[in-house]
């Protein structure tokens, strides 16, 4: 008696080579992130303008949002082709190594991101008695 194994989707091996081929600028992206960062503090530590604060916190995040896109790639590329179709192969992709590595990086650079949305991008303050 044969069973019947279902094949990967076309769909789930396109968006797997897409992931892989994503994933694999993780680094230089998380390079550029940390170097975004470095110029934030540097910026924040100065007397610089609001201007000039707030636009390199944009930068940082742009960065961080590249780096994080990245490695969610990695992350769905970690957990294997069949993992696409299939939620529970999700799950026991993130039960192994590599799998919780990379959750663990990607809840990092979230956690990150929102800290920098928060408090790291300067806001436009109008002076009182003003309105858009």
């Amino acid at each position: 008696m044969a069973f019947f194994r279902p094949r990967v989707s076309r769909e789930a091996e396109v968006r797997y080579h897409a992931d892989q081929e994503v994933g694999k600028s993780f680094p230089e992206l998380l390079e550029r992130a940390r170097v975004a960062e470095a110029v934030l503090r540097q910026v924040q530590a100065s007397s610089a303008s609001a201007e000039e604060r707030r636009a390199a916190g944009l930068v940082f995040d742009k960065a961080l949002t590249e780096a994080l896109r990245a490695a969610e790639a990695g992350l769905r590329a970690t957990f294997g082709v069949k993992s696409y179709d299939d939620r529970i192969r999700r799950r026991k992709g993130k039960a192994t190594p590599r799998g919780a590595e990379w959750s663990a990086q990607v809840e990092r650079l979230r956690t990150l991101r929102e800290q920098n949305r928060l408090t790291g991008i300067a806001r436009d303050l109008l002076p009182v008695g003003t309105a858009h």
